[in-house]
């Protein structure tokens, strides 16, 4: 990596006193109790459990989007809690950065996507964590270091459109806060564009460690992309598309497709 590749965009302040930066760790801090960080320890836990079960992580399964009650109704009302969660934390984030004086646009989310520049690098992305991401999942399921993903029913009307909207708002949640959000507050630390690039990586892996090692290694190869893409072109949107896209064929294509080939666990 070139040293230009590491250094900050210089439009991106740095914390100058002391006060300041405790003010940002404590924030950092805060939103990741909030949101992933907890969710990475806990994540991690699961690992450890499936280890420990008859079986061990091969012998165990997660459910993606599970129905949460037996009335479609609510069920329908939990899954939209759920997804507003997700935004809300994305719209934290957005509001930690815009207070501190970095807007949206700042960030890469201007109002407007363009063909070109968010949209076809949003599908390459997709199809270059996506596809290699499945094999991953295979050879890892086979290997016995992950689990077996049984995808949600689609018996309700409303269930496609649902996972549709959860894609979305797990890609808002996500790319806002771990990459945009985290490697934004990072660097008013004076952290290195690597380290920080890191940092972001290895969070996004400790939240998905409940898929198993597979799962967690996975997506810090994802950040690790991802971030690089962000620190060197400071487009978001191309993430956000990336990883909806990724997510809603993850949700809905496994779903019709489980059973049906003999490839797929």
């Amino acid at each position: 990596m070139t040293p230009a590749a590491d250094t900050p965009p210089r439009k991106f302040p740095v914390a100058e006193t002391d006060a300041e930066r405790r003010a940002i760790r404590i924030e950092i801090a805060v939103v990741l109790a909030v949101t992933f960080g907890l969710s990475g320890a806990s994540a991690a836990l699961s690992l450890l459990e499936s280890a420990l079960s008859p079986g061990g992580v091969g012998g165990q399964t997660v459910a993606l989007n599970p129905s949460r009650a037996t009335q479609s109704t609510i069920d329908l009302l939990f899954q939209l809690i759920g997804a507003t969660r997700l935004l809300a934390w994305a719209a934290l984030g957005l509001y930690l950065l815009w207070r501190s004086g970095i807007g949206p646009r700042a960030i890469g989310l201007a109002r407007r996507l363009r063909w070109r520049a968010d949209v076809l690098p949003g599908l390459a992305l997709a199809a270059i964590i996506g596809i290699p991401g499945l094999g991953l999942y295979l050879a890892a399921h086979a290997l016995g270091v992950s689990v077996t993903i049984v995808p949600g029913s689609l018996q309700y009307w409303w269930r496609v459109p649902m996972l549709v909207l959860t894609a979305w708002a797990n890609s808002a949640a996500e790319e806002i806060l771990v990459v945009a959000f985290l490697i934004t507050r990072l660097r008013a630390l004076g952290w290195s564009e690597n380290r920080s690039l890191l940092a972001s990586a290895l969070l996004r892996g400790s939240y998905h460690l409940y898929q198993g090692l597979g799962g967690g290694i996975g997506n810090v190869v994802m950040g690790l992309i991802f971030g690089r893409y962000w620190q060197r072109t400071n487009r978001l949107w191309p993430l956000l598309l990336a990883h909806a896209l990724i997510d809603t064929v993850a949700y809905i294509g496994y779903a019709l497709l489980r059973g049906h080939v003999s490839w797929l666990p």
